[in-house]
């Protein structure tokens, strides 16, 4: 019996712990903020094992950071007018790649991480007919030139939730440069083959960068 309420007890107190740590994806400003400090927090705790195997950093943002990105909207979007006649198998093929490229690109990103800290600008005021907004970041990476970001985000209108979609680093639009790196590709050879290449990328093992001799 005392086994049993205790079970219930743990149970209970598990459940409490998941239901707060839920994020309003309604309030797109307290949901970054959220997301960014759960997510640094556990590359701070898990450290150890990510030194030993760095490729545990894509299990990493894919359920920390992955919840909170349309990557669908991001891929289509970046297809643009590519999209024009194109079949829907291999609009889906590179929206899967795409993704799993996303997840290997920020993964990578996150090997530089060394407790940085991370100062967040003033919350932006939602305008009710606009669906896309910008949240600013800046990293405190002292001795060296603190890194400014924005992140791009979209508001689902059936549900009112936003998603990033977009990444702004120092004024040049991820989206934006991977569009220009890859229409010549996509319109000469095809979605398909871009996606073999995205496929390709996101294969590739994590790796820290080797210390400057």
């Amino acid at each position: 019996m005392l086994k049993k309420l205790v079970l219930t007890l743990v149970s209970v107190f598990f459940s409490f712990q998941v239901i707060a740590a839920e994020v309003d994806k309604t309030q797109p400003y307290e949901m970054m903020k959220q997301v960014s400090e759960k997510a640094f927090s556990r590359l701070k705790a898990e450290q150890p094992k990510i030194q030993q195997n760095p490729d545990y950093l894509k299990v990493v943002v894919e359920e920390e950071l992955m919840p909170y990105v349309n990557d669908k909207y991001a891929a289509l979007k970046l297809l643009g007018t590519n999209l024009k006649g194109a079949k829907r198998e291999d609009v889906a093929e590179f929206i899967e790649a795409f993704r799993s490229y996303l997840i290997s690109s920020y993964a990578q990103v996150l090997t530089k991480y060394s407790d940085q800290e991370i100062q967040f600008g003033p919350e932006p005021k939602l305008d009710p007919s606009k669906s896309i907004t910008g949240i600013k970041v800046e990293i405190i990476d002292s001795p060296r030139p603190n890194i400014k970001l924005e992140f791009k985000l979209r508001k689902d209108k059936r549900s009112g939730e936003w998603e990033a979609f977009d990444m702004i680093a120092e004024g040049i639009s991820l989206l934006s440069s991977k569009q220009s790196e890859w229409n010549g590709k996509l319109r000469q050879e095809g979605i398909s083959a871009v996606a073999k290449d995205l496929k390709e990328l996101a294969a590739k093992p994590i790796q820290f960068e080797s210390p400057a001799q």
